[in-house]
């Protein structure tokens, strides 16, 4: 059950009295709007079922990613080590893991987004299939590069699955007119800036948020990253639960939630007190 701890403030005298209400909510041992360290598959199984309102999450893709690349014109030294892949032999298994446990979850109404690529994709299907979830869209995400190849198509597009647990009772908001199942968005460029070797477009997530979500609603995102999910959560005035394996990656999730964005690489001798990652 989600449990609310109700908090009056009332104001100084002024012209006008007011007073501001503030919830403190806790889902489960979690409280809303902060990032959690650990691994996803056994953070989920402490929460409530029937408690989250939407799920929107990019895993892991299982496909031997190498984080240090150049890729995409990154300078290395600012993308952050510590990227967890999951081998290919057990995609399938650890995909119905946490499949499932998003079901569980999730409310009768709840609605989920898993970005996909193509290598693994039929095992996240097979998985939706397994755990009862109804695919609404298969959304394409088209990017504007992918990584040069030689005697092969150039791949510059993304999967996205919109499931929900009832198609005849769920959450969407009509905010355009003709919204079309391929979705024409450019990766967010962060030069110069500390960051994670991938991570979502905030105009993506914020797209899903807006047409899947209200205000107050609770978003979860199993495998943050950087923390984008929560990070447009919060700008959208929802709130949020996220989790990540990387230690290093929450700090840096937490950093951006205060600050709004992503540290500098020539700040971050100066903020090696918030972001212990930056002083190994």
């Amino acid at each position: 059950m989600t449990k609310y701890i109700r908090a009056k403030q009332q104001r100084k005298k002024s012209k006008v009295k007011e007073n501001k209400t503030e919830y403190a909510v806790m889902i489960g041992p979690y409280k809303v709007n902060d990032f959690y360290h650990g691994d996803a598959l056994e953070l989920l199984t402490f929460i409530p079922n029937n408690s989250i309102d939407l799920i929107i999450t990019d895993p892991p893709f299982g496909i031997d990613f190498k984080h240090n690349m150049g890729f995409y014109n990154r300078k290395q030294s600012n993308v952050m080590y510590g990227y967890k892949e999951v081998r290919k032999e057990n995609y399938y298994e650890f995909s119905l893991k946490w499949i499932k446990e998003s079901w569980r979850v999730l409310k009768a109404n709840g609605s989920i987004y898993i970005v996909s690529g193509w290598t693994n994709l039929k095992d996240i299907l097979n998985a939706i299939d397994n755990t009862g979830f109804n695919l609404i869209n298969h959304i394409i995400w088209k990017y504007q590069f992918g990584v040069y190849t030689k005697k092969k198509f150039v791949t510059s597009h993304y999967h996205i699955l919109y499931c929900v647990k009832n198609p005849k009772n769920y959450t969407f908001n009509k905010i355009e007119n003709y919204p079309e199942d391929v979705w024409i968005i450019n990766r967010d460029y962060q030069p110069n800036k500390v960051k994670t070797p991938t991570r979502l477009p905030e105009k993506l997530v914020e797209k899903i948020i807006l047409y899947s979500s209200k205000e107050g609603d609770i978003i979860l995102d199993p495998f943050a990253g950087s923390g984008t999910v929560g990070v447009c959560a919060k700008k959208l005035n929802r709130n949020f639960i996220c989790f990540e394996i990387v230690k290093e990656y929450v700090e840096l999730a937490k950093y951006r939630l205060t600050h709004g964005d992503f540290p500098k690489e020539e700040k971050t001798k100066k903020i090696e007190e918030e972001l212990p990652l930056f002083t190994k």
